[in-house]
């Protein structure tokens, strides 16, 4: 199989689909590997060390795109990009397609075959490869609600630790998951006052016995949320229904009862926020204020630790990059029931039940189209 690897385009966004280990391991296989020149140039890996590693140097993303029959991605693809696509082709990236029908349409017009990292299951039931950018971005939420209290940048002035004789910052994280359990380990590790909410009681369970009176656990009921979040000097969205849109926890009213100068980090807003203020943002302008509550809606954290990222994700991604390549995509999808819980977007046709929730959309059954 030929496989294109373009430089992401996104604000800021350094990542890369696959690593030069990665390309090897293709090439030996007996695949195609182009890459896009510069794009892991960023991070550290070289031109030299993907040719080196039997890739083939590629000037422009338009020259992948023509000659690629499978994309390898990181990001969502621009709209440029999306008008690039083939109906022959495959793309296999993060799509977070809920909140964005114009990329949803976009990829339907293309025809291509569209498989999104996110919603790629596992036979635990987890998210395998939304996972290690989970725990990028939930351990980055604190570094960056850290950074943000600072008063020099917007904050409230108050450190996350405290000292002998002053109280730590309290923070509030809404999700006990992937991102959440990584946000908190970092609280604690920090020194905060923390509290965390799922509706999963053996989860809840389970961060008690890790924490014990470390941490307070609540089951995610909307007044105590409401009663906590309006305490906070920082709160945290962790909050993840796969492949859905992200649900509306904190609401403009209790934004306007927080604290002037706390800050928020969503975490859920590549899946549209959890907190009904917030808008996406960028690495060049990361934070915006609504009623004097700092927002951080950065849509790539991870980006931000880039080479971190792409290797802990091209660990998780690569094998299905490789059996997809190896036997087909039609064929792997059809092998392989997790791999094809990740397709959205087959021959036009929209295959993701929430996205077709939360758009309004018609939705095809998987199976059914890969059968036809």
């Amino acid at each position: 199989m030929i496989i294109g690897v373009p430089q992401e385009v996104k604000n800021n966004e350094y990542r890369v689909g696959l690593t030069p280990g990665n390309v090897n391991s293709l090439c030996q296989r007996g695949h195609c590997v182009l890459v896009q020149r510069g794009a892991g140039a960023q991070i550290g890996l070289s031109d030299d060390a993907y040719q080196v590693a039997g890739a083939t140097l590629i000037n422009s993303a338009a020259e992948i795109f023509q000659k690629a029959e499978m994309i390898v991605k990181v990001k969502e693809p621009q709209p440029q990009e999306c008008a690039m696509l083939r109906e022959d082709q495959t793309l296999f990236t993060y799509l977070h397609l809920a909140p964005d029908p114009a990329q949803t349409l976009a990829l339907m017009k293309s025809g291509a075959t569209c498989i999104a990292y996110e919603t790629v299951t596992a036979a635990n039931g987890l998210l395998p490869l939304l996972a290690p950018m989970s725990e990028v971005a939930g351990r980055m939420s604190i570094q960056a609600a850290a950074t943000h209290l600072e008063k020099s940048n917007g904050g409230l002035g108050v450190l996350m630790a405290g000292v002998p004789g002053v109280s730590p910052a309290k923070v509030v994280i809404l999700g006990g998951g992937v991102v959440g359990r990584n946000a908190l380990q970092l609280a604690v590790g920090m020194g905060a006052d923390v509290c965390i909410f799922d509706r999963d009681i053996d989860r809840l369970r389970q961060i008690d016995l890790t924490y014990g009176n470390r941490v307070r656990t609540f089951y995610a009921d909307g007044l105590l949320i409401e009663q906590e979040v309006c305490e906070a000097d920082v709160v945290i969205g962790a909050v993840l229904l796969p492949g859905a849109a992200a649900p509306k926890l904190v609401t403009r009213q209790m934004i306007k009862k927080m604290k002037k100068g706390a800050v928020i980090v969503d975490v859920a807003i590549d899946q549209g926020g959890c907190f009904e203020t917030s808008q996406p943002t960028t690495h060049a302008d990361p934070t915006f204020v609504v009623d004097g509550v700092l927002h951080y809606c950065v849509a790539n954290m991870p980006g931000a630790v880039a080479r971190t990222s792409t290797f802990a994700l091209t660990n998780a991604t690569y094998p299905f990059v490789e059996a997809l390549a190896d036997h087909g995509v039609l064929q792997a999808l059809s092998i392989n029931r997790h791999l094809c819980n990740g397709l959205s977007v087959h021959k036009g046709e929209l295959t993701s039940l929430p996205v077709a929730q939360a758009q309004g959309l018609k939705y095809s059954l998987a199976e059914d189209l890969l059968a036809a």
